[in-house]
């Protein structure tokens, strides 16, 4: 019983991750948007953040880097149609190789112990769960599935980011089997760890709010009688879930996105030294709403998948209901 679980999650994950793959790319260029390089060609590979911390911008025998405000933010169509007209329609499903490894590997996992979790601590007379047990299943569930999944959220992002670097710093990734290769021979075993602690708790956050709120919407719709246990009631509690779990995860997501995505020179120190470096960078730069950047399309993206999901895994539910 619990491996169906893991089965059916695993199922829905990859279709929801696929259909939305596009948005989740736009959400991502746009949380690196501000990210602009620092006119000075000691430091030109570094990442713009670091230009606005006074001691670390000064080189010995150069002068400090001259402050140039980011460019103005555009919105997640602007962003698309750029992507077009400069790289492609294929352009936005870049990375989408990495996308269906990561459902695999993290979405198959978290989506399966949540249900694990759920039969065991749900009430066996209803055969529901209290709120803050599936939180807590949320949490534990969502945590083991970002330490599992994250090298291939690493290439996810990197193939994602790569088509907004200029020419000659682009890493050209052949897929994610090639992208997980290059950064273990080039940057170390560790680096497919890199952003770890932020993808746990971002996965953590997201899992106890997008699950937990589904169910708990689901039940409260089913008890109150507003709806019958159809189509209906599953989009409606999907996205709503969709919602808090965008709310709740972006500034975490901003930051995860910048961690990972960040070229480290050999013999240079990282822009950021950790997550709470780069988030005061962020925020000293950009102002407090850049740990927002992204929200729209985040949460364009975040209704569609979360819907697709739970639609997806209802009806792979009644599908194996009897195997």
């Amino acid at each position: 019983m619990g491996l169906k679980g893991f089965v059916e999650g695993g199922i829905a994950s990859i279709v929801a991750g696929c259909s939305t793959h596009p948005l989740d790319l736009i959400k991502v260029r746009m949380q690196l948007q501000g990210e602009s390089v620092v006119p000075n060609q000691a430091i030109q590979n570094l990442r713009p953040a670091i230009a606005f911390n006074s001691a670390s911008a000064t080189i010995a025998g150069a002068q400090p880097a001259v402050h140039i405000p980011p460019p103005p933010r555009v919105g997640p169509v602007s962003v698309g149609i750029k992507i077009v007209q400069a790289e492609g329609v294929a352009a936005l499903y870049s990375g989408v190789s990495a996308t269906v490894l990561r459902q695999t590997l993290y979405s198959t996992t978290r989506m399966g112990l949540y249900d694990v979790l759920k039969q065991k601590w749900s009430d066996p007379d209803s055969g529901n769960m209290p709120l803050v047990r599936k939180i807590a299943a949320g949490l534990i569930a969502g945590g083991i599935g970002a330490a599992v999944g994250n090298p291939a959220d690493v290439a996810m992002v990197r193939m994602q980011a790569d088509g907004r670097l200029p020419m000659s710093e682009r890493r050209n990734y052949k897929g994610v089997i090639d992208a997980i290769t290059r950064m273990s021979k080039q940057e170390g075993v560790t680096s497919l760890w890199r952003g770890s602690s932020l993808t746990v708790n971002r996965a953590m956050i997201v899992t106890a709010s997008q699950l937990a709120s589904y169910d708990q919407i689901k039940e409260t719709i089913l008890e109150k009688g507003v709806m019958k246990d159809g189509l209906g009631t599953h989009v409606t509690a999907s996205f709503a879930a969709g919602f808090v779990a965008s709310v709740a995860s972006n500034p975490v997501d901003v930051i995860k996105t910048r961690v990972m995505n960040m070229k480290v020179e050999p013999g240079s120190a990282p822009p950021y030294s950790g997550a709470l470096d780069c988030a005061m960078k962020t925020v000293r730069a950009e102002g407090p709403m850049a740990l927002y950047k992204g929200f729209i399309p985040t949460i364009s993206r975040q209704g569609p998948f979360t819907v697709v999901l739970f639609v997806t895994l209802e009806q792979v539910r009644k599908i194996l209901k009897d195997v």
